[in-house]
């Protein structure tokens, strides 16, 4: 095993990078790469709370740690903890036989054939979209606040069928104030125990009390349905009734942690990836008009459904080129279990080790000019060529996200729908960005949307 010591930034004297990483850490991340490499040792916080850690920007790095060696990297980090103490322990923070049950239960919900029958969810949510933006009077809209509002609506509606309303707004007004906190206090160099009543462990446990309360009362209503039809049409109701070959079943909270993470989850990753696909397809009008050429010679009159995902293949390159640059977990982090070696660097016993896509997305050695929005790179023969783990916002290995392929479904659909009734114009042409427990933009990205004839209607058509 190596015995050199990894390069890493020297930081500050006291502080090490904690300043740097604070205020910046995806562009201290890109820096710290350029400069020291694929495998980076940090430094942070003042003498006695001080720590280190590690992260890997290379694909062969990234593989070791999410597929390879994945045994050995767990969820063990502080981040995780707050995650499960605010959220819950669903299938995104379970570890072990709670994770190996969990997904047993789960898998067969997210199967190809169950995901394409989520579509008519999808083509409901995106027919109001279409036509509620048609009204608006000078037709520009901020992206990332309405795809936000338009994922977690299609993901409730799936989840909880006609209880959109009220899980939607809980979530929107609480997960936010919960998200925070947990940052907050996943990068603290000391935390303040829970039980203490300050003002912000106060208004977390306000927004986890509102969020339990919502999720709850609708399981409890599922339950009380038993098996009826409308009981289960939707996820929550198929979830309800789903059991292992042994015939266990999740009971009221694990159900109730499930219906978090999936709303969580479910929303954060495909809101990015449409609100920056717009984004960047209103900066590119190229771009724009191959993709709308081909979503009108895909759909003509009609709105998109599910078999069309096969044919609307450039839409596809598009969404995954802005999933490239614009990643929802820019930062994903595990701890190692025991002494191992990553790329050729030894990882020491009890070290907390991050990836990150939001640079290895953009890594010199695996992509050119890599700040260009450029959706051709991803062909089939060019995707072929690619290391495997050049490219992960779904993460990988076996805690792969689950949901993957609906995400796709909905971003390649709703996207289709939108640009089938607008074109795209950004008006804000700089979106900062910032990392907190997903990707967040730090200021507005407005567009510009110009109706298409006779094509935003009520019907979509």
């Amino acid at each position: 095993m190596p015995t050199t010591r990894t390069p890493g930034p020297s930081g500050l004297p006291l502080i090490g990078s904690l300043l740097d990483l604070a205020r910046d850490p995806l562009r201290t991340m890109v820096e710290a790469q350029r400069e020291h490499g694929d495998v980076v040792r940090f430094t942070v916080g003042p003498p006695g709370l001080r720590t280190e850690f590690y992260v890997v920007f290379s694909p062969d790095g990234v593989q070791q740690v999410l597929a390879g060696q994945a045994a050995n990297f767990r969820k063990e980090n502080v981040l995780y903890e707050e995650i499960r103490l605010s959220i819950g322990n669903g299938l995104l923070t379970a570890q072990d036989a709670d994770y190996q049950r969990q997904r047993r239960l789960i898998q067969p919900l997210f199967t190809r054939r169950r995901v394409d029958g989520y579509g008519a969810a999808v083509a409901i949510e995106s027919a109001a979209l279409i036509e509620r933006w048609a009204a608006v009077p000078d037709g520009v809209v901020e992206a990332v606040g309405e795809m936000s509002r338009f994922a977690l609506r299609t993901v409730a509606r799936i989840l909880f069928g006609t209880d959109v309303e009220a899980a939607a707004e809980a979530v929107r007004v609480n997960f936010p104030i919960l998200g925070e906190y947990i940052v907050g206090r996943g990068f603290a160099p000391l935390r303040v125990p829970r039980q203490w009543p300050t003002p912000g462990n106060r208004k977390a446990v306000a927004a986890q009390n509102e969020l339990y309360r919502v999720c709850d009362e609708i399981v409890a209503r599922r339950r009380a349905a038993g098996t009826a039809e409308d009981a289960t049409g939707d996820l929550l109701g198929l979830l309800t009734e789903a059991r292992t070959e042994d015939g266990e079943q999740l009971d009221a909270t694990e159900l109730r942690d499930q219906v978090l993470i999936f709303l969580l989850a479910g929303h954060e990753t495909t809101a990015t990836s449409l609100a920056f696909a717009l984004h960047l397809l209103g900066k590119h009008p190229e771009q724009q008009r191959r993709a709308r050429e081909e979503v009108d010679a895909v759909l003509g009159d009609r709105l998109p459904e599910v078999g069309d995902l096969a044919r609307l293949t450039y839409l596809e390159q598009v969404l995954k080129e802005a999933m490239r640059l614009y990643p929802a977990a820019g930062l994903l982090g595990r701890r190692a279990v025991a002494d191992c070696e990553v790329d050729g660097h030894r990882i020491p016993a009890g070290t907390d080790v991050l990836i990150s896509p939001w640079v290895t997305h953009r890594h010199p050695g695996h992509w050119d000019d890599p700040e260009a929005f450029d959706p051709d790179r991803f062909t089939p023969e060019r995707e072929a060529a690619r290391h495997r783990y050049a490219w992960y916002p779904f993460g990988g290995g076996p805690r792969a996200c689950i949901g993957q392929y609906f995400s796709m479904l909905e971003s390649v659909l709703s996207l289709a729908a939108v640009l089938r009734a607008f074109e795209v114009e950004a008006v804000d042409t700089d979106v900062p960005i910032s990392q907190g427990l997903t990707l967040q933009a730090d200021g507005p990205a407005r567009i510009r949307l110009t109706p298409r004839a006779g094509r935003t209607g009520p019907a979509g058509c």
